[in-house]
């Protein structure tokens, strides 16, 4: 069961132990998951709710992922236009890794790290105030590091990382998460 957020907005929850990427790395250098409640009518679909969650990035992200790229591009390590550009399978900058009817995987594997994204649609059986199951979109990452490159990028990323997870997820609720046709 999740906790109840007070307000709309992105919470940390343990990592969900039915997703496909519970053990995906047995020592990983990052593992966290954030959720946030799905107003009523939303679609269920994870991915057209991550298309749409990430379709839709706040411009301070574009700028930190433009610096993480002019740095990062310097090593060797993919950049996001190299990443958009790899075509059909794609998500924004993460490859489709697995798709099922509550959860989609996303990610990348590079030189200095592997990375999984897991976006879960996840019903929470207790009644909300209205009397009906909560639905909830669940945000999971883990991260498996190769090198001294990938567990130094990751120690400087990972503070980042979370709050871009939460403003993407709280940029999407702003938005109007997409609704169920009929």
């Amino acid at each position: 069961m999740l906790a109840r957020p007070t307000e709309e907005s992105p919470f940390p929850v343990d990592f969900p132990a039915e997703s496909q990427l519970k053990g995906q790395y047995p020592s990983p250098n990052l593992a966290d998951a954030f959720a946030i409640r799905l107003p009523a009518g939303t679609i269920a679909d994870p991915e057209a709710l991550a298309r749409f969650a990430f379709g839709r990035q706040a411009p301070w992200v574009r700028k930190l992922m433009r610096l993480r790229d002019l740095i990062m591009g310097c090593f060797g390590v993919k950049t996001s236009r190299q990443l958009r550009g790899g075509g059909a399978g794609r998500v924004s900058i993460f490859r489709i890794y697995a798709v099922q009817a509550a959860e989609i995987i996303l990610g990348e594997d590079d030189k200095h790290l592997d990375f999984r994204l897991s976006v879960m649609h996840r019903i929470d059986p207790a009644p909300s105030a209205s009397g009906e199951p909560g639905a909830y979109l669940v945000v999971a990452t883990v991260v498996k590091c190769h090198n001294f490159l990938g567990r130094l990028y990751i120690g400087v990323i990972a503070p980042f990382h979370r709050l871009i997870v939460m403003a993407t997820l709280r940029g999407a609720a702003r938005a109007g998460w997409p609704q169920r046709s009929g």
